[in-house]
């Protein structure tokens, strides 16, 4: 892979042609982001339980070379990396949201990593696109890593864990918001933060990840 391991600088990107072929495109359900075998607005699942979002938008899946890449800019302090895949993620928006925000951290995590990866992602991202950035989330309690769980456990896990941190948020500036992720995987925290902006009238949101993983069963 291209400079997997060093710093890009702006008149050397990351990636040469051929690298970039490894990220093109799969068939995907436009509104939960999961594989299909052709592109479709909406697969039977969502059908039958659409979930709180209008549409996901991602890079590929956690696998090579996407999840590598995740792995250094959220545990090797290679935050560069952010840059560099929100500049993909941004080539795949077609209807951008007027405004991005992140999902939190809870502060001890913060100050464990130093950084929080989705800030860094929605930073990035909102300049590719040219849209408004801001921090609308705090979490308000630690939990335990995500990373294993059944999807019943994700989301017994995240309840009441986040609220909204601006209360002065208006919902008639902003109707179509963004939130984005570095992986979404059962898409329980993004639904937890979907519910907060559906709660105060915002009437469309759309899902930004790098990378989109088939849900555990259970």
């Amino acid at each position: 892979m291209c400079k997997l391991d060093k710093c890009p600088s702006n008149t050397h990107p990351r990636w040469c042609n051929s690298c970039l072929t490894l990220f093109e495109p799969a068939p995907r359900c436009q509104r939960c982001g999961l594989r299909t075998v052709t592109t479709v607005e909406q697969c039977g699942e969502c059908l039958s339980k659409p979930p709180p979002w209008h549409r996901l938008y991602c890079v590929g899946d956690y696998t090579f070379p996407t999840a590598g890449y995740i792995q250094q800019m959220k545990y090797a302090d290679k935050f560069w990396f952010a840059r560099d895949l929100s500049k993909l993620l941004a080539s795949r928006i077609e209807e951008p949201a007027s405004l991005l925000t992140s999902v939190p951290l809870h502060w001890q995590r913060y100050i464990h990593r130093g950084f929080n990866q989705s800030e860094l992602l929605a930073r990035y991202t909102a300049h590719e696109l040219n849209i408004k950035n801001a921090v609308l989330f705090r979490r308000t309690r630690s939990t335990i890593s995500q990373q294993g769980l059944t999807k019943s456990a994700r989301k017994s896990n995240l309840k009441d864990a986040f609220v909204l941190k601006n209360l002065n948020f208006s919902a008639t500036d902003y109707s179509h918001v963004a939130i984005i992720d570095d992986v979404v995987t059962t898409g329980s925290t993004v639904y937890q933060l979907c519910q907060l902006l559906l709660e105060v009238g915002v009437k469309r949101i759309d899902i930004y990840c790098i990378c989109r993983t088939p849900e555990p069963s259970g």
